[in-house]
């Protein structure tokens, strides 16, 4: 079964590669650590599968406190299930795929282990309709789309990158995640941290959503959010479209920010981004040399792959070729400082 996990293709890692959902993860073959107090489990994916661009939409900036990467070739998560805390560990093998779990919440995502990798994916279903996406798509035949099965670990993350630079966004989550999470359980604890409980969000003080440089409106989105945490997690296991219903029902809450959500939570392959600032002149120009592209228009463009449009957005991304600047960059925020 070699070669079932592929590594990614050597495109160069820009902020489009990387919001396209590619991590670089390192050759190599983990060692087995169930000793150490876990619990294993082999799976065989049936084909080619890439660690890095299945799980990267996962990572929230390299300094992520709940995604890391090591030099053997693993890929660490830490994550809040049903059951509690987790720590879990994949790693490619010659016969598919080696994962390791530990915490109250191991025995939750081993079972959950396939759809997080891509088992409920049909990357079948995707016919490429435009040169470039062909040509990514042919590049990246380990690419499925990811099922966490768990609504607010990307509903949080999604919020605080509403209206600011993922810099501004990614410094949040890692204060917030290691003053109110807790230590993954297992080898990686203190290194690794599981995000906060809904309660904990809610209860986070004003000053400490200030010093993360978190604006109100967003702090106040996540608190009505984690009060009806239980309500949201049910949008995992329905339809694209009552899930967005769900999830937008709570105000701060839209389009942009549920299909954001939907996309790794449900493994949503047509939960397109709309109302993003960059996503349209990025898809305007791949596709049709059009960098001034409203949402709208990429609709438009995106329309032969309906059923398939977020996978085609990615495939875009992935490629990397962007619209030259023609404007400043968006000015870097710190409300922490005021």
């Amino acid at each position: 079964m070699a070669g079932r996990f592929t590594p990614s293709p050597s495109t160069p890692t820009t902020r489009t590669t990387v919001r396209g959902g590619h991590t670089a993860v390192p050759a190599g073959r983990g060692g087995v650590l169930v000793g150490q107090g876990g619990k294993g489990r082999s799976w065989d994916p049936g084909g080619p599968v890439d660690l890095g661009l299945v799980l990267g939409p996962l990572r929230r900036g390299p300094g992520d406190p709940t995604f890391r990467t090591t030099p053997d070739g693993s890929v660490w998560r830490a994550t809040r299930t049903p059951d509690g805390p987790a720590t879990l560990r994949v790693a490619a093998t010659p016969d598919g795929v080696d994962a390791e779990a530990w915490g109250p919440g191991r025995e939750w995502v081993l079972g959950a282990l396939p759809e997080l990798l891509g088992a409920a994916d049909d990357p079948a279903a995707f016919v490429p309709r435009h040169r470039l996406v062909h040509a990514s798509h042919r590049r990246r035949p380990g690419l499925r789309l990811t099922r966490t099965g768990l609504v607010l670990e990307s509903l949080v993350p999604t919020v605080l990158e509403q209206k600011v630079t993922a810099d501004e966004a990614y410094r949040a989550w890692r204060l917030l995640v290691r003053q109110y999470g807790e230590p993954a359980p297992g080898p990686m604890a203190g290194e690794l941290y599981v995000m906060p409980a809904a309660r904990d969000w809610a209860l986070i003080p004003s000053w400490d959503w200030h010093r993360a440089g978190v604006d109100s409106k967003r702090s106040a989105t996540i608190v009505r959010a984690a009060r009806v945490a239980s309500r949201l997690e049910e949008a995992a296991a329905m339809e694209p479209g009552p899930a967005a219903a769900r999830l937008e029902a709570v105000p701060g809450i839209g389009p942009w920010t549920s299909s954001e959500t939907l996309q790794r939570s449900n493994g949503a392959p047509d939960a397109v981004t709309t109302g993003d600032l960059h996503l349209p002149g990025i898809i305007g120009y791949a596709l049709a040399g059009e960098p001034d592209a409203d949402d709208a228009r990429m609709l438009e463009l995106l329309a032969p792959y309906e059923g398939q449009r977020h996978r085609a957005a990615r495939l875009v991304l992935l490629a990397g070729r962007t619209p030259p600047r023609r404007t400043p960059r968006m000015p870097r925020g710190d409300i922490g400082r005021l």
